[in-house]
């Protein structure tokens, strides 16, 4: 058995080879950290080390979870991601299919290109525009009010106004580059079955709902169940950099990512914040399976596993 193991991995040494680099990368960024779930359970101490600090259980869970904090960064990480794999999905198949049916290739190459530049902009880039739009001084919006004698608004002090900007900015940076997914998909369906199609009288949009939509739906499955998986993970950069340091925003804006990061940075809360992204890891892993159960039930061969 051991000869034929090894007698197949000579006979696709090439394969394993091109493989390497990203068994090498998971392993060291993604399995190696794991040793660190550890400190959840643990009291940190700098002297000590990770794995001969004080053993305190779940004291840091505990402690999380009667700050009262635990239920508002956990509720603000679903409602936002709930909204985002919803708007963003609907988006990115109405713009793939907007592309698809227009007929002027160079038209096409030219709304790609520029539906796709806000995915290459730095969080740190968007962030700095959103402060020259939203600046109750010197924002663009602000100055356009003052210019017809309109009262100013004073953003970055109104939680509210910040769940319709975090939605529109997300939407903003990342349809284009969801659109190329479903663009790929809808090229490969066979162009006969439109041509058969418009011959026997559909329109557009039955050639739409009757063709595009069923031929998509495996890769618009995948797309929601991998965003789902990440359901209680944040857009770290999306609300650290358009948000930052601003408490006065926290009750409509903070997540799990950004709460966990000012445990460790500000509050220095080592074990707090492994207790934290511990949770975290596990709310995501019961969602994935949950999710992928209920594929199965409906779909059984579009589920992933």
């Amino acid at each position: 058995m051991k000869r034929g193991i090894f007698s197949y991995m000579a006979s696709r040494k090439t394969l394993l080879l091109m493989l390497a680099p990203a068994v090498i990368y998971f392993f060291i960024f993604a399995y190696l950290p794991m040793a660190g779930i550890v400190l959840a359970f643990k009291q940190f101490r700098y002297d000590l080390g990770i794995f001969d600090s004080p053993w305190v259980g779940f004291d840091n869970f505990r402690f999380f979870f009667l700050t009262g904090d635990a239920l508002r960064v956990t509720l603000n990480t679903l409602g936002y991601n709930a909204v985002f794999i919803i708007v963003n999905n609907i988006l990115q198949i109405f713009v793939a299919i907007l592309l698809a049916e227009i007929g002027k290739k160079w038209f096409r190459k030219i709304a790609q290109t520029i539906l796709l530049l806000p995915y290459f902009l730095s969080w740190v880039v968007v962030g700095a525009i959103a402060y020259n739009l939203f600046s109750f001084e010197y924002g663009l919006i602000n100055s356009l009010l003052r210019t017809f004698n309109l009262g100013p608004l004073d953003i970055y002090t109104t939680p509210d106004y910040w769940k319709y900007i975090l939605v529109i900015t997300s939407a903003w940076k990342t349809v284009g580059y969801g659109a190329v997914f479903y663009m790929a998909a809808i090229m490969n369906v066979d162009r006969e079955s439109y041509d058969a199609a418009e011959i026997d009288g559909a329109n557009i949009f039955q050639r739409i709902f009757h063709i595009t939509l069923p031929a998509i739906r495996p890769t618009i499955i995948i797309l929601v169940l991998l965003s789902v998986g990440m359901i209680f993970r944040g857009d770290f950069g999306l609300f650290y950099q358009l948000v930052g340091g601003n408490g006065l925003l926290y009750q409509a804006t903070d997540v799990i990512d950004t709460y966990t990061y000012r445990s460790l940075i500000v509050d220095n809360e080592i074990g707090m914040s492994a207790a934290i992204g511990f949770y975290q890891s596990v709310l995501c892993f019961i969602t994935i399976l949950a999710a992928n159960y209920l594929v199965r039930r409906v779909d059984r061969e579009n589920a992933l596993f």
